[in-house]
């Protein structure tokens, strides 16, 4: 099986109720295949941008052995928002025909608190430069975007990743930048062996896994400027590359924020 095949496309038959806590109002939903997914939307906030932030992300998490809900393509029909009686949700649903992005719904889970929850150094070193890799600014104490779901963590949500994808300028500058913001990391405090993630994540984020990733983004999201998919696809390829390959940059600067903080 291809990785293209490896993440299904569902059909959502159901908007059961909004996540009013997420800023772009994604919703839990079910589908033709009977389960629950967090469903996020193309035409929220920063519009398909998320979604390929979140698909890549979530990806690569699960390529480093981390525990990361299924992802999947949620289609939506034409006709589902017709009912809706909230006007704002109405409108999402008109503006997210078609292919979006849904997590499998853990039901039961809680919301990692560090203040009641701490996580083992390894595991914390792993996400830790996860998260300055892919520079999510969101896995701070206020929104830590983790799950404590059957005593395991899981990781949901990368959607504020790969910022370097709202402006395109300069992004190979970028691919070579520490991540200041790993000051903020939520796990940052239990992170004491970064340098052996680093050096097992190098092993297995190879140019030919990263490429594999990549290419699960449907073409239907690539829609910046007057790019084509295609080479808009060679440039989060490239991006990912060339952060990996120069991980001493971001290894150092999420090490020297966290004598900061213990």
């Amino acid at each position: 099986m291809s990785r293209q095949n490896s993440i299904r496309t569902v059909n959502v038959t159901r908007y059961v109720t909004p996540l009013r806590e997420g800023g772009s109002l994604p919703a839990i939903a079910e589908a033709d295949d009977g389960f629950l997914y967090v469903l996020k939307f193309r035409g929220a906030g920063q519009g398909p941008k998320s979604l390929i932030a979140d698909l890549i992300g979530g990806e690569i998490a699960r390529a480093l052995g981390l525990k990361v809900p299924e992802i999947v393509f949620a289609n939506l029909d034409e006709a589902f928002g017709r009912t809706e009686p909230d006007e704002e949700i109405q409108d999402l649903l008109k503006a997210s025909t078609g292919l979006n992005l849904a997590l499998h719904y853990l039901s039961g889970a809680i919301t990692f608190d560090p203040a009641a929850n701490k996580a083992a150094p390894a595991l914390a070193s792993q996400i830790v430069w996860l998260d300055a890799l892919l520079t999510n600014v969101d896995r701070t104490a206020r929104n830590t975007n983790m799950l404590i779901w059957h005593k395991e963590l899981w990781l949901i949500d990368h959607g504020a990743s790969l910022y370097f994808h709202h402006s395109w300028q300069n992004w190979e500058e970028q691919a070579k930048k520490p991540f200041v913001q790993i000051k903020d990391h939520v796990l940052l405090r239990w992170a004491n062996d970064i340098d052996k993630a680093d050096e097992a994540s190098r092993k297995i984020l190879t140019p030919e896994r990263i490429k594999d990733i990549v290419s699960l983004v449907p073409d239907a999201w690539l829609v910046h400027d007057n790019e084509t998919a295609e080479a808009q696809r060679k440039v989060y390829i490239e991006f990912l590359n060339t952060r990996i390959n120069s991980s001493h940059i971001f290894v150092k600067e999420a090490q020297h924020a966290r004598q900061q903080v213990i």
